[in-house]
């Protein structure tokens, strides 16, 4: 039986792996006459085109009449044709005959997975592409060539790319996030200078690092049976080509590319073909993506500008870990094909477009803004990139690879990020393919700008982690001003041998950190990219070699004061290690800087919105602003009836001196529970006023209607004689702290205090809030941010935001939560002297009963919505009994002469104390009863109430409600 673990593994692979590619899109989908007609095509592949096959493949025509320009839309690894069937109807809605197929090997389409190899893939679609020169719904450019172009995602990226490469009757090309060299994608080695200036430029040296957790993704998902086949027996290939099967097998073990492999993958890449290709050719790439990073469209776009093609690059805010294209992406996606292939609309150029997240959040998700330059830089006879040189501090540093390198670090787990920010999607859902099925240009997944994958992203990016003596860190000062990382930065750094110490082919894994300060919390490391960048060397001898690392292309925004911090470790577990153990010294080298990566350009904040919901969403926030003022004005006419003589908020003349009278009030939920029952007591000015009652009495809900936040059901509040209802006036003369102060936790204390009282639209000068800073008695710490506050620190400022103003009646749900023993009796002082004057009064709610007892001096007790004792404290106390204290031989002769006290009720000895007599009053006062015992000749040593304020509640609300 497979452990749950491995089974929650399997679902968040598989849906990683179904967000892998269907994150491309363009046109919004719709019927608009829109229909599909399903198909099989016989095509011939192999080497020697006599393998007979058979696809699965939708047409999708569009409303308009006459002959239209065809897309070819490919799906991602492990989908089908199912999988891009919204990105296939959404190109047909836009005036395109769009054909949505299934490779072979995936769906129902016959044949063996052979990664997009030349004599399989390839050769069938420029059979769709035959196919389609013989449709009469297709323009045509001559005969026997169809004017069509191709898009797809991911592995579909690829096939558009070598389509184009092999098929001159390609006439226009949008691969998205997809790869320039497979065998450099998934053995990647960024250890050598690059020469190339384009911005994402990245090392690609032989021999490199099996990136073996992506790489198992896409083995595990080709690896089931083909439908229909499902009962046979397991095979280790499933429905790959041996060839393949073997190579990845191969890989696997060793943690090395075979040498057939290597073959296949070269064949198999578009950087075999990228130089040929005439076709104009979109790349979109994104730039969370730890599969297929930005280096590879690099490679791509330079690639086709050396033989003379037409290419633009655009790089969004997502990719396989996570994030679809944002609205100006899909926007330059349909320009892209409307131009080139329809010539229904302008030249949209060849401009470089990229998404910044702002650093700023918006609704809990992160806002972005798009740079735009004129070219991509590097491609043309134009400047190259431009590299900021920033100085990096550490001395060389001893790293240990550990033996199988176990225990590894953690970058990023693949599918992971795309599940928890929400994959990116854009599939049709009804396949049942596990893959990265997807489309796409041509899709509904239009306009989101990658929002769920990119909190995830950088959620998991603060999760990455370096083990303790297999990392060498090397760290720049505070930078001075915001930086905007744009492309891979690079590193020159020494690997030595270290004497005495095992030693052999170094593989590291280096990376980059953003370190933010904790403003006096711990501060934060966010892995850039989430991504690392592999290399492998030969073994070193014990005087440092010197080596350029190409750095993980990323885009980032850092703030001033930011830190970046490189790092090379010897583990990463998404990668195969170095089996034997060894120990390697690392060191900087050159000028010891990191050089980093920036293209200006244009600035455009946020993500572009169709016009009509926004057209849609301006009516409707003018009809809620029109029923907004028709609803103020009619609630300040009643305001000003309700205060007029009469009227429910006119003022009781006799009760304009009493800070709060409760009347017979009651309040009731939907569901039938009664929270507070026929509650009425009176606070009077000066007192400071205890509210006790296990929970569920109804104490927060009685204090929630004292602050108009709900209204009761029946019965009323007043406040210095004026009705209590949301937003009344005389709320202004109440100050309080119940559930919450909602502190901002960006800001500072004092920040805050000014903040809450600035809205409330009073003089600066009325806030007295030097007084209440004194109260809260945080110091220095008051002008630090809240974020890095104790839930002490928290509550002393809240205490201080309701004393604001110095208002007449203060009202505090639990003051004391929080508080240590020092601050609670310095609290318990600080409300005896706001009231201590007599012109204000506190209202406390705590069950905290020995604080009540020695800080209040009067309470009400609830329980179960009712009021069951009011009074003074001292009164509740004694309950009408005093304890007097006697000499132990005299106290049954004590307890004889009170017993012939006249007025006295009871006397009886204290059985838990053989010095204490009992006595209970009753109409005597406690001084008679000293007078008789003194004229007895008895030294009287103590008088006092016989129980304290909780032997008085538990004996008011029974055991089981103080539970």
């Amino acid at each position: 039986m497979i452990s749950r673990p491995l089974r929650v593994l399997g679902v968040v692979l598989a849906v990683g792996l179904l967000g892998l590619s269907t994150v491309a899109a363009a046109p919004t989908p719709g019927s608009g006459g829109v229909r599909s007609e399903d198909v099989r095509i016989d095509v011939r592949d192999g080497p020697a085109r006599d393998q007979p096959q058979s696809l699965d493949a939708t047409l999708w025509l569009p409303a308009t009449t006459g002959p239209a320009p065809a897309v070819l839309v490919a799906h991602g690894f492990g989908g089908s044709k199912q999988t891009v069937a919204d990105e296939a109807r959404a190109w047909a809605a836009r005036g395109y005959v769009a054909l949505a197929w299934s490779a072979r090997g995936f769906g129902a389409s016959t044949g063996q997975i052979a990664m997009n190899s030349p004599e399989y893939e390839v050769a069938d679609a420029q059979q769709l592409v035959d196919w389609l020169a013989a449709r009469p719904e297709v323009r045509q450019d001559a005969p026997g060539d169809p004017r069509v172009g191709v898009t797809g995602a991911s592995y579909g990226g690829a096939l558009a790319l070598l389509l184009a490469g092999y098929d001159r009757r390609v006439d226009a090309t949008i691969p998205v996030i997809t790869w320039n060299d497979l065998g450099q994608s998934l053995f990647p080695n960024r250890a050598g200078p690059d020469p190339a200036t384009t911005p994402a430029a990245s090392a690609a040296a032989p021999d490199g690092v099996f990136k073996r957790a992506w790489a198992a993704l896409f083995f595990g998902s080709g690896s089931r049976p083909a439908p229909g086949q499902e009962q046979a027996a397991p095979q280790v290939c499933g429905r790959f080509l041996p060839e393949v099967c073997a190579g990845y097998v191969a890989a696997i073990t060793t943690g090395r590319e075979p040498a057939d492999l290597a073959t296949f993958f070269d064949r198999a890449s578009p950087a075999s073909v990228a130089g040929r290709i005439t076709a104009p050719t979109l790349l979109v790439q994104g730039e969370r993506d730890t599969l297929f990073g930005l280096d590879q469209a690099d490679a791509t776009a330079r690639q086709i500008a050396a033989g003379g093609g037409t290419v633009a690059v655009s790089w969004f805010a997502g990719g396989h870990d996570g994030g679809e294209p944002d609205q100006r992406t899909d926007e330059r996606m349909q320009a892209w094909f409307d131009h080139h292939l329809a010539g229904t609309a302008g030249d949209p150029g060849n401009a470089f477009t990229y998404v910044v997240p702002s650093g700023v959040q918006a609704r809990r998700a992160p806002t972005q803004r798009t740079i735009t330059a004129s070219v991509y830089p590097g491609l043309e006879a134009g400047p190259g990139t431009e590299r900021t040189p920033v100085a990096l501090r550490g001395d060389p540093q001893d790293v240990v690879a550990p033996a199988g390198g176990a225990p590894s670090a953690i970058s990023s787990v693949p599918g992971l990020a795309g599940l928890a920010g929400g994959a990116a999607g854009g599939g049709s859902g009804d396949d049942e393919e596990d893959g990265d099925s997807g489309g796409s240009g041509g899709g509904s997944g239009g306009g989101g700008g990658g929002g769920g994958g990119g909190g995830a992203s950088a959620l998991l990016g603060r999760l990455a982690s370096d083990l303790p003596g297999q990392a060498a860190r090397f760290t720049t000062d505070p930078l001075p001003a915001r930086t905007v990382v744009a492309g891979a930065p690079q590193v020159r750094v020494t690997v030595s041998s270290v004497p005495d110490r095992p030693t052999g082919e170094p593989v590291l894994f280096a990376k980059v950190y953003d370190v933010a300060a904790g403003d006096g919390a711990p501060g934060t490391r966010t892995l850039l990219g989430n991504a690392v960048s592999p290399l492998r060397l030969p073994a070193p001898g014990p005087t440092p070699t010197e080596v350029t690392v190409s750095l993980p292309a990323v885009v980032a925004t850092l703030a001033a004061g930011h830190r970046l911090e490189v790092v090379l470790s010897t583990t990463d577990q998404a990668y195969s290690p170095a089996v034997a153990p060894a120990v390697h010294r690392i060191g900087l080298a050159g000028d010891a800087s990191l050089s980093v990566p920036t293209v200006p350009g244009d600035v455009r904040s946020g993500t572009s919105v169709p016009l009509a919901p926004l057209v849609a969403a301006g009516v409707l926030l003018l009809g809620v602003l029109v029923a907004w003022l028709v609803a103020r004005v009619l609630a300040v006419r009643r305001r000003r009836r309700d205060l007029e003589p009469g009227g429910a908020l006119a003022l009781e003349e006799d009760l304009a001196e009493t800070p709060l009278v409760v009347r017979g009030l009651s309040k009731s939920w939907p569901s039938g529970l009664v929270a507070v029952d026929d509650v009425s007591f009176t606070v009077e000015r000066g007192q400071v006023l205890g509210l006790l009652g296990p929970n569920g009495a109804g104490k927060t809900t009685t204090l929630r209607m004292l602050l108009g936040l709900i209204a009761p059901t029946a019965g009323e509040l007043r406040l210095f004689g004026r009705r209590v209802v949301a937003g009344a006036p005389v709320l202004g003369r109440v100050g309080a702290f119940v559930e919450g102060a909602g502190f901002l936790p960006h800001l500072t204390g004092r920040d805050n205090l000014e903040l809450y009282w600035a809205a409330t639209g009073r003089p600066a000068e009325d806030a007295h809030l030097e007084e209440a800073l004194e109260i809260a008695g945080l110091g220095a710490a008051v002008d630090r941010t809240v974020r890095t506050y104790s839930q002490g620190m928290r509550q002393r400022l809240a205490i201080a935001q309701a004393m604001l103003g110095l208002p007449d009646l203060l009202v505090l749900d639990e003051p004391t939560n929080g508080l240590d023993p020092p601050q609670i009796h310095a609290m318990r002082e600080v409300l005896r002297s706001y009231a201590r004057d007599g012109s204000r009064t506190v209202l406390v709610s705590s069950h905290l009963l020995a604080e009540v007892e020695q800080t209040c001096d009067h309470v009400v007790v609830m329980h179960r919505g009712k009021v069951v004792a009011t009074g003074e404290v001292a009164e509740l106390v004694a309950g009408g009994q005093v304890a007097v204290t006697v000499a132990p031989d005299r106290r049954d002769e004590a307890v004889s002469v009170l017993r012939g006290r006249n007025g006295v009720r009871g006397v009886e000895a204290d059985a838990s104390d053989a010095e204490v007599v009992l006595v209970d009053l009753g109409d005597v006062d406690r001084s008679e009863v000293v007078r008789s015992l003194v004229e007895a000749g008895f030294d009287v040593r103590g008088v006092g109430p016989r129980r304290r304020l909780e032997d008085a509640f538990l004996a008011l609300i029974g055991e089981e409600g103080s539970s």
